[in-house]
């Protein structure tokens, strides 16, 4: 800021311009204009503030924010505001004209259009009324750029394009047209396949979202997961809101989607049919939210308060007058799955299946360490870019340091992301496939899993749930890949399974390494 000459007059320059404005707004002919003012007049300019892209219909722009800020700090010091034009200031009318009048009365600065003379008396009514006029025609000028920008929207929606922010797994680019798509960010799309696939295998909400935060799922809130759920985006689709009689629609949109329709629509079938359930897991509780009652509800748990220690029961929020012992359905539940063994050829079966998995999460991490590293060069290149702008005065230094900073931050991560990729892995898979067989067993995978992955194992194992009835842990069928362990459980009276009969023989398909799907009623 130059030295303050008290004999003169002094201004500060304000400049706003929307990435809709022609070349006539461009910022240097705003700047252009205000300084030749300044001359004309002989004001010395103390300040200029650039408002780049910013809402014409509010004051909550950054750097007229930052301007008033600037006005509070100098008082007195300036006592003109210059623009090249009113419509700059704002398109809002009584907005305009209001704060026209707090700057006047409160900071006693004069605001003056490059048309206006210096001399300008704000309080003649024909001043008034053409100013009026002026803020009245571009508040109309505002009104039909919305009206034409939501016709854009629309058709831009009915083409198949999605024209707004990208979804979490997704990012903004443009096409070879220049127009706007989102494509898939392959470092963060995985994120969004586990949480259908986790929400398909019946995790809930908060376990889910509690699981894919420790990957990188940065939002939050409490419907967040069913939000997620509920985006049609995710399976390639474009929402048409509703309009008269004119119902919302899905159409097919041009980007690619992260996951298939058909998973799309079993999850909105499971959240349509999905009861609010009170039952929350807790690491105390591995059967809460998996265990019913008879009566079709889903059992809670806690510890109860005996004459000398407190003890861990389940019992149904209808039936509250029978409570089941907790280590006894613990102990049901886990003798059973001691008992549950594969196969050896079912073993070998998976140990090759899983060697082949191996090879290709290898060539998966080869091309997403390279996608990162491209990734990578075009966060250089807009660190660079940011710092010619810099160096250029076409930011502020507030500006700068925001956007470095995030460049900075996410150039870490990246980093960090392509370290581990880049990792040799071999010791890691030869370690793993030597465990592999070990790792099979049901009783060592449950006693070291966490409560998330106890539910996996247990709704994969009991497909159709366990249910308390008659003093009695039941399921209607296990798993037909364990079903030829159905006679040892019964032997043992262990959990009662309804399924009569093994599906697995000695000629079926499986056993000669074919697996096909098994149907049963």
């Amino acid at each position: 800021m130059e030295e303050i000459n008290y004999n003169m007059g002094y201004a500060i320059g304000y400049i706003r311009i929307s990435s809709k404005d022609q070349s006539r707004y461009s910022i240097d002919n705003q700047e252009r204009c205000i300084r030749d003012y300044c001359r004309r007049y002989d004001l010395g300019l103390i300040a200029l503030f650039k408002d780049n892209g910013q809402a014409s219909d509010t004051f909550e722009r950054a750097d007229f924010i930052a301007l008033e800020e600037f006005i509070k700090r100098h008082k007195g010091r300036a006592q003109y505001l210059v623009i090249m034009e009113h419509d700059r200031f704002s398109r809002d009318l009584s907005e305009a004209l209001q704060k026209i009048k707090e700057f006047e009365k409160r900071h006693r600065i004069k605001v003056l259009s490059e048309d206006e003379p210096l001399d300008l008396d704000t309080s003649d009514p024909d001043v008034f009324m053409r100013r009026a006029f002026k803020y009245l025609q571009a508040n109309v000028e505002l009104l039909n750029i919305r009206k034409r920008t939501r016709r854009g929207i629309q058709f831009a929606r009915e083409s198949g394009r999605f024209i707004n922010m990208a979804p979490f797994g997704y990012k903004n680019d443009r096409d070879q047209s220049g127009k706007g798509i989102i494509v898939i960010d392959p470092s963060k799309s995985f994120i969004i396949q586990k949480i259908f696939n986790s929400y398909l295998a019946g995790m809930p909400f908060h376990i889910i979202h509690k699981e894919v935060a420790k990957l990188g799922f940065t939002r939050s809130g409490k419907n967040v997961i069913p939000y997620v759920l509920n985006n049609e985006v995710y399976a390639g689709y474009i929402k048409i809101p509703g309009k008269g009689k004119t119902p919302e629609r899905l159409i097919d949109g041009i980007h690619e989607p992260i996951i298939s329709k058909s998973v799309f629509w079993m999850a909105q079938s499971m959240l349509q049919n999905k009861r609010p359930s009170k039952s929350q897991p807790a690491e105390d509780f591995p059967l809460r939210g998996i265990l019913k009652c008879w009566c079709g509800r889903h059992m809670t748990a806690g510890w109860t308060k005996g004459k000398s220690k407190y003890y861990l029961y389940y019992r149904c929020t209808k039936h509250v007058e029978k409570n089941i012992s907790g280590p006894w359905l613990h102990q049901q539940v886990e003798d059973t799955l001691s008992l549950l063994s594969l196969k050896p050829d079912q073993v070998q079966y998976i140990i090759k299946a899983t060697e082949s998995k191996l090879k290709e999460s290898l060539a998966y991490r080869e091309r997403e360490s390279q996608a990162k590293v491209k990734y990578m060069r075009e966060i250089d290149s807009n660190i660079e870019k940011l710092e010619q702008r810099f160096m250029k005065d076409q930011i502020e230094p507030v500006t700068y340091k925001k956007w470095y900073r995030k460049y900075s931050e996410e150039k870490a991560k990246v980093e960090s992301e392509l370290l581990d990729l880049q990792r040799d892995k071999s010791q890691d898979w030869r370690r793993a496939k030597e465990a592999l067989p070990h790792l099979l067993s049901l009783p060592t995978l449950y006693a070291n899993a966490t409560l998330t992955q106890k539910h996996a194992l247990l709704n994969g194992v009991f497909k159709h749930g366990l249910t308390f009835s008659e003093d009695r842990v039941r399921t209607p069928s296990i798993n037909p890949v364990f079903s030829h362990n159905i006679l040892k459980i019964k032997q043992k009276g262990l959990v009662d399974i309804d399924q009569s009969a093994p599906f697995w023989d000695e000629n079926s398909e499986c056993t000669r390494g074919q697996y096909t799907t098994v149907k049963y009623w």
